[in-house]
């Protein structure tokens, strides 16, 4: 696929490596990025050849956060909101999509950057890198999921300090919060990310994904509830032809071929 604000490249694996792709801008999110990645997301989606996806950044960093023209534009108030929703539902759909999502950030990722590793579910960062928000500067906050995704990863006085103070974090100081599973020498941060979408790539994709939607859901309910769901998500996976192949891989003392069916 051929995108202006984007690189993406899908392996003959199923590993889709997307990169943001404005360098010059740090990767500022702006209008046209918007337009990609709703076009990008039918591919995610649809394309059965995608098995895992990892983000990154061209150049020196990650994402700068929304380009700051977007923010001069004289926008009427629905307008806005409307325009908003584009990056909101992107990154709903990203946190939806029944496929892992790796953010390999390679430098400073703030604003809409952090709101994308946000919606990841690993994060792997560069010991360069730095992550933190920084709306307050403009006096604004994080409004396309900053604020609720961060509360859930790393609890409410923590996200309140990171969105109150601005700071820009160290990757260190960050995975000490837990946001990060993991920080690794700046020149081993892509060889690292791959390393987890291969060892993804030998497990069972439907397992993995209802895993993720659980997971990603289940801290809205109560545990009655909660463990319903999960005796239903495991029901359905009982029936799947890779259940069978685990159980005959067990048996056979060998490794399973999972086709995801």
């Amino acid at each position: 696929m051929n995108f202006q604000t984007l690189l993406y490249n899908l392996d003959e694996n199923g590993i889709a490596t997307v990169t943001l792709n404005r360098p010059d801008a740090l990767n500022a999110v702006n209008m046209q990025m918007r337009l990609d990645f709703t076009a990008l997301m039918d591919e995610l989606f649809f394309n059965t050849a995608v098995k895992v996806i990892i983000f990154t950044g061209a150049g020196r960093g990650f994402s700068a956060g929304g380009d700051m023209g977007h923010f001069e534009k004289e926008w009427i108030t629905p307008e806005f909101r409307a325009n908003s929703r584009r990056l909101t539902k992107f990154f709903d759909d990203l946190e939806a999509l029944e496929k892992p999502v790796i953010c390999a950030i390679n430098g400073p990722c703030t604003g809409a950057g952090f709101e994308l590793a946000l919606a990841a579910d690993l994060r792997i960062a560069s010991d360069q890198a730095t992550i933190g928000f920084r709306e307050n500067f403009i006096s604004l906050i994080p409004g396309v999921g900053g604020c609720a995704r961060l509360i859930r990863e790393i609890g409410i006085a923590r996200a309140k300090e990171l969105i109150w103070m601005g700071t820009m974090y160290s990757a260190q100081d960050i995975y000490d919060m837990g946001f990060l599973n993991k920080v690794v020498p700046h020149d081993q941060l892509m060889e690292e990310a791959n390393n987890y979408a291969n060892n993804l790539l030998k497990r069972a994709p439907q397992s993995i994904g209802l895993a993720k939607k659980l997971l990603n859901n289940i801290h809205n309910m109560d545990q009655t509830s909660a463990i319903a769901v999960e005796g239903l998500a495991q029901s359905i996976l009982l029936k799947t032809e890779d259940h069978a192949e685990g159980v005959r891989a067990f048996r056979e003392k060998r490794k399973p071929k999972f086709q995801g069916k």
